[in-house]
């Protein structure tokens, strides 16, 4: 069975930094693509991060580009998200997602969310 987790999340404030990390279990991970995503309150889930399975190439949201790094440790199962100056509208429960066979970050950003799999979600709040 699939298991992801992720965890790291937290109440930071304006310009701090966070790391989260994605933990897999229950399936060769280290050979498909995964990402991650987030929901605001009142919004819909939105695309955040995606990464190939070597993590040798990523693809960010422009909301996130230059702000964000995605990266991965095959040989832990773990995938990572940096967060750096964080900002309020950053604030959203973020999910760990992994494509089932993908290994490009396209198996990531194209496929419909029913055809990943989906950690439970960790909350970042942000205050200014």
């Amino acid at each position: 069975q699939v298991h992801l987790v992720e965890s790291g999340g937290g109440l930071v404030h304006t310009g701090d930094s966070l790391t989260l990390s994605c933990v897999a279990a229950g399936g060769a991970f280290s050979n498909v693509a995964m990402g991650w995503f987030r929901q605001a309150p009142g919004k819909e889930r939105e695309f955040v991060a995606a990464i190939n399975w070597s993590g040798h190439a990523t693809y960010y949201a422009d909301s996130v580009k230059g702000r964000f790094t995605c990266s991965r440790d095959n040989a832990k199962n773990t995938m990572y998200l940096t967060m750096n100056t964080l900002k309020p509208e950053d604030t959203a429960v973020y999910y760990c997602a992994a494509s089932p066979t993908g290994t490009t970050f396209g198996s990531i950003v194209q496929a419909p969310p029913a055809n990943l799999h989906w950690g439970q979600g960790t909350q970042v709040t942000v205050t200014s």
